[in-house]
């Protein structure tokens, strides 16, 4: 029996197969605990992360609007640096309740995908 963590893993693995980021359009990656959220813009390429946020300052609000929230930061963070459009990698987790509340509020606040 395959437990959720593998099962996760050979979904990782198959997406990332398939995606990559450059320095124009860079990998937007998402990564969900029990309590926080993350997301970083990688450029594959060249190995590094180009900007980054989380859930760590922010306490108010569902787990929802706290992704929501994350997304317009790194929506700004990522139109200072220059960047308009991205990849979105969803890192295994289904696009739904907080990956997509992420995902809506970045794309609100300017990015592409």
């Amino acid at each position: 029996m395959v437990s959720k963590i593998q099962r996760r893993t050979k979904i990782k693995a198959r997406i990332r197969g398939k995606i990559s980021g450059t320095a124009a359009r860079p990998r937007m990656s998402v990564f969900r605990s029990n309590k926080q959220i993350y997301v970083q813009l990688i450029d594959d390429l060249a190995g590094t992360t180009l900007c980054a946020s989380s859930s760590k300052g922010i306490e108010e609000g569902t787990k929802c609007e706290i992704a929501a929230k994350v997304g317009e930061a790194i929506a700004q963070k990522a139109l200072a640096a220059g960047i308009t459009e991205v990849v979105f990698d969803r890192n295994g987790y289904l696009f739904h309740g907080r990956v997509k509340s992420l995902a809506d509020a970045a794309r609100k606040g300017g990015l592409k995908f």
